[in-house]
């Protein structure tokens, strides 16, 4: 991610280019591991484009969010393992983003939590239903309700980062240390398996029902009604 400008907020066009990306490697062979990091120094991702957001009307901030949290189920659905590199600030939607992943290691410095409350939102991308299962419950809605910012070392010991490493000077510390885990998981991962797994997992899922009115409610602009058919 690289938008020094808005600290890798997550807008419209961010969004759309990550989820090209994703689609991308999805369908390459090639990616055995995937790994998320920022090219913007001493930050991860900020969270949504709150400014841009102030531009949307309310039905247009309602269709953005569930771009978002498809995002978010994009990656966390990625067929290779995935790992958030967090060498700065990853709040908000920046730390759902994280949360997606399978993996994820932090610098020490990094400054990460779940901080909507304070503006008076709610985490909106996944991260009510990702961070009770790092944590435990009463620990989620603790930070949830209190959107208390932690450090690399104190998510570390909570368990909701993997590895917090000490910062370097080039920044990238957990970035290095994403690599060399992916570089540990590289010899055990049959990506082939888990493609083929995949197709027969989406295979039974073209023919449904709910399927096709997921679609319809997206470009209709409504909530699904699903019948589990």
């Amino acid at each position: 991610m690289n938008r020094p400008r808005a600290r890798n907020a997550l807008g419209n066009v961010l969004v759309s280019e990550l989820l090209q990306a994703l689609a991308r490697l999805r369908e390459d062979q090639r990616v055995r591991v995937l790994l998320f990091r920022s090219g913007v120094k001493g930050v991860f991702c900020a969270g949504a484009d709150l400014k841009e957001r102030e531009q949307m009307s309310n039905a247009e901030v309602g269709i953005f969010v569930q771009r978002l949290r498809g995002l978010m189920d994009e990656i966390a659905a990625f067929p290779a393992p995935t790992i958030a590199a967090m060498d700065g600030f990853a709040l908000g939607g920046g730390l759902e983003l994280a949360l997606a992943c399978d993996l994820r290691v932090a610098a020490s410095t990094a400054v990460m939590g779940l901080i909507e409350t304070t503006r008076g939102l709610l985490p909106g991308a996944g991260g009510t239903q990702r961070l009770p299962r790092c944590l435990g419950v009463a620990l989620a809605k603790e930070l949830i309700f209190t959107g208390r910012r932690l450090s690399g070392v104190q998510a570390h010991t909570l368990g909701l980062v993997n590895h917090a490493v000490a910062q370097n000077e080039e920044g990238d510390a957990a970035y290095q240390r994403a690599r060399t885990l992916a570089q540990e998981i590289l010899p055990q991962v049959d990506i082939a398996s888990g493609m083929a797994i995949e197709g027969i997992c989406y295979a039974q899922n073209i023919p449904t029902q709910d399927r096709l009115e997921g679609m319809a409610a997206f470009r209709e602009k409504r909530p699904p009604r699903f019948i589990g058919k």
